[in-house]
């Protein structure tokens, strides 16, 4: 009997088969080799190493870092500290209501919903008894409802977007607005962690409601944190900047502030330079409270520096109730050799933890958007307000030893037993992508 031949079809589909099993090694190690060419581009390619020859609690610390800096030392200031939503949103919302002139506000995140339908009301009514309104959102973390946006518009709002994101710019995508401030009348200035999401209301009861901080400003660093959202205004296809009121006289009393914001940048933002300056004046304890933490060589090298100075290092930082658990593994992949250092780590328990403060020696304290991670270091816009100043110190060391009292102590003698072999191997894979979170 004639044996049967395969048909024409068959056979060239056969062909096409066999040629794929053959293409897609070669695809596989392409997209391999651009992952791999990307996280090396990622790489910081020098470490910096930055010591200070001026301690932290000397009067001259924040001079010496204003004019490594380039940035003027504003001396005056008043801090309220504002603890989640409960405390943070009324004394904000307030400040809109009272508003007699003009209101800016950019944010990283803004979305409707409870808080965000009262604080578009507020923006609304603003607008509509003659206040000039200023908005810029980031394009990625804002969402805003066409009738929300329309409704804010018809009332006289400006509303601009932060880089929207276009098919022929995709490598702009990765850079973000991640500041956030709201500025009224020239007068107050509030900076933070904090978005316009309802996961922000409460007081941190629940999961569903998240640890923050807010900080509520009074003086001269308030037409700083101003003129810092006209930059992106600008950026974002706003015409002009009105000329700001002048600057308030210098006083003799109350807290020495920087003002420090930065930009994408290949290298060493001006952030990333603060917290290392900031770092390297430390000589009794620095205390860092951060999610989304990371470490590249230069913030890893300044840590342990101060280790070997005898500093105290520790670190409050989110646990599983993250937002973004590949961060968490990439750093928990560095936890065994910084808890063999010596250094102190606890995770935050009860709700995510959101707050963004570094406390060196009991004086100096850096406040506002910026996490301590390589994204809010190089590649985010981000302000943050360095103040020399006791008293606000001692009070973000009283609410960073409540959240320590909150959250899950590591030990050096037990991190490596508390894991299961499927979460090691999460942490080893994450850990590549330090840098680029």
């Amino acid at each position: 009997m004639a044996e049967s031949r395969p048909s024409t079809r068959e056979t060239s589909s056969s062909l096409r088969t066999g040629r794929q099993r053959r293409r897609w090694p070669f695809w596989v190690s392409l997209a391999l080799g651009i992952v791999a060419a990307l996280l090396w581009i990622a790489q910081d390619q020098e470490t910096l190493r930055v010591k200070s020859p001026v301690e932290a609690s000397d009067p001259g610390f924040a001079d010496y870092v204003a004019s490594l800096l380039g940035a003027p030392v504003e001396i005056g200031d008043a801090y309220t500290v504002l603890r989640n939503g409960d405390e943070a949103f009324p004394a904000m919302l307030d400040a809109i209501e009272r508003a007699r002139s003009r209101i800016v506000f950019e944010s990283y995140v803004v979305k409707d919903g409870e808080i965000g339908a009262r604080w578009a009301a507020a923006l609304e009514a603003a607008a509509k008894r003659g206040v000039t309104v200023r908005v810029v959102l980031d394009s990625i973390g804002s969402a805003l409802s066409a009738k929300t946006q329309d409704r804010l518009e018809a009332a006289g709002v400006q509303v601009l977007w932060f880089n929207p994101v276009r098919f022929w710019q995709l490598e702009e995508t990765n850079y973000r607005d991640h500041r956030k401030v709201l500025v009224v009348d020239g007068d107050v200035g509030f900076i933070g962690g904090m978005g316009i999401v309802d996961q922000w209301l409460g007081h941190a009861e629940d999961k569903a409601h998240w640890r923050d901080t807010q900080f509520k400003i009074v003086g001269p660093a308030v037409r700083a944190l101003e003129a810092s959202f006209y930059e992106n205004w600008l950026e974002s296809g706003g015409e002009s900047a009105p000329v700001l009121d002048p600057e308030l006289p210098a006083q003799e009393t109350g807290a020495r502030s920087i003002v420090v914001r930065s930009n994408a940048i290949s290298g060493a933002s001006n952030i990333k330079l603060l917290y290392l300056l900031a770092i390297a004046g430390a000589r009794k304890t620095i205390d860092i409270h951060s999610p989304y933490v990371t470490l590249d060589p230069s913030s890893r090298w300044s840590l342990e520096e101060a280790r070997r100075r005898g500093v105290r290092v520790r670190l409050v930082a989110e646990s599983e109730g993250t937002d973004a658990m590949p961060v968490k593994h990439s750093i928990r992949h560095q936890y065994q050799e910084l808890l063999d250092a010596g250094f102190e780590i606890a995770e935050y328990q009860p709700t995510m933890m959101h707050v963004k403060a570094l406390i060196i020696d009991g004086v100096f304290s850096l406040i506002g958007s910026a996490n301590f991670g390589n994204r809010s270091f190089e590649v985010n816009d981000e302000l943050t307000v360095a103040a020399a100043d006791a008293e606000l110190a001692a009070t973000l060391t009283s609410h960073f030893e409540d959240d320590l009292r909150r959250s899950k102590k590591l030990d050096a003698r037990t991190w490596k037993d508390q894991r299961s072999i499927v979460g090691k191997a999460q942490e080893f894979f994450w850990s590549f992508f330090g840098e680029i979170f």
